[in-house]
């Protein structure tokens, strides 16, 4: 007798086995179905959120924009374009003597030793086209020293100083208008503040009472072009002082490689 449940108990097991199995298969796809909506779900929350995130910023960006222009329009245009044309007039000369000062910036200890070195091998003619082939001021006051140098160290000392007044007033072309460009850009604000006052007083006599709305718009002009003229007046300020640094680093190099170029041609002229 016991065998006989032990033989159907172990019968039991072996048919049980393989439908536990199938229902453990069957199972699976829908667990993995179950966890693919899940993922699918918070990827959806996820780029749901990105986007939230990322919308505002564009329209943050774009409300920026729009804002400059509706200050810009605010501000009457009548006061606010001569403004903004003295910025770009300021910015167009200071960007061109930004770049030739650039250009004109070279390695003097370089030009000085070619110069000796033509001296050396070829005299007065072979270190004036060497002179000749190069960019900047100084190579050209060495060129009109060298071509003085037979008449003695005398001629050509004087000879540089005189080129080299020359060559500081070019470095120096167009600074004076910049500087008008600065003094100008805040006095048109400063002209637009007193026009949009005087405006906001008419307002308030002619409607015998003083109303914010009434007023509110020659006040707005009054303060934003004095804004504006202020903000074009900085900025063309800080590209006034990089030029006139830029030209008195060139004018302090020249001098220095004046003196050098003196001592060479002293040293060549008594061999």
């Amino acid at each position: 007798m016991r065998k006989v449940f032990a033989l159907c108990f172990a019968v039991g097991i072996l048919f049980t086995q393989p439908v536990l199995a199938q229902d453990a298969t069957q199972a699976s796809p829908v667990a993995q179905a179950a966890e693919t909506d899940t993922n699918a779900e918070q990827t959806d929350t996820a780029a749901a959120a990105a986007a939230e995130t990322a919308v505002p910023a564009v329209e943050e960006e774009a409300t920026f924009t729009q804002m400059l222009k509706e200050k810009f329009i605010e501000g009457d245009p009548l006061w606010m374009a001569p403004v903004l044309l003295t910025m770009i007039f300021g910015l167009a000369i200071a960007i061109e003597r930004v770049l030739y000062l650039a250009l004109s910036n070279q390695n003097n200890d370089k030009l000085l030793k070619g110069i000796e070195d033509a001296l050396k091998s070829g005299g007065k003619s072979a270190a004036m086209e060497y002179c000749r082939n190069m960019r900047g001021p100084v190579a050209a006051i060495f060129y009109q020293g060298l071509d003085k140098m037979e008449e003695g160290i005398e001629i050509v000392d004087k000879a540089v100083v005189s080129l080299g007044s020359v060559e500081t007033g070019k470095l120096e072309r167009g600074v004076s208008w910049l500087s008008l460009f600065i003094a100008l850009a805040p006095m048109l604000g400063f002209l637009g503040t007193v026009v949009g006052m005087i405006q906001a007083f008419d307002a308030i006599e002619i409607a015998g009472d003083i109303s914010p709305t009434l007023v509110a718009g020659g006040i707005k002009v009054a303060l934003l072009t004095t804004v504006f003229g202020l903000i074009a007046a900085m900025i063309l300020q800080i590209f006034y002082n990089l030029i006139i640094a830029m030209i008195d680093n060139l004018v302090n190099k020249m001098e220095d490689a004046s003196i050098s170029f003196l001592d060479i041609v002293a040293a060549h002229l008594k061999k």
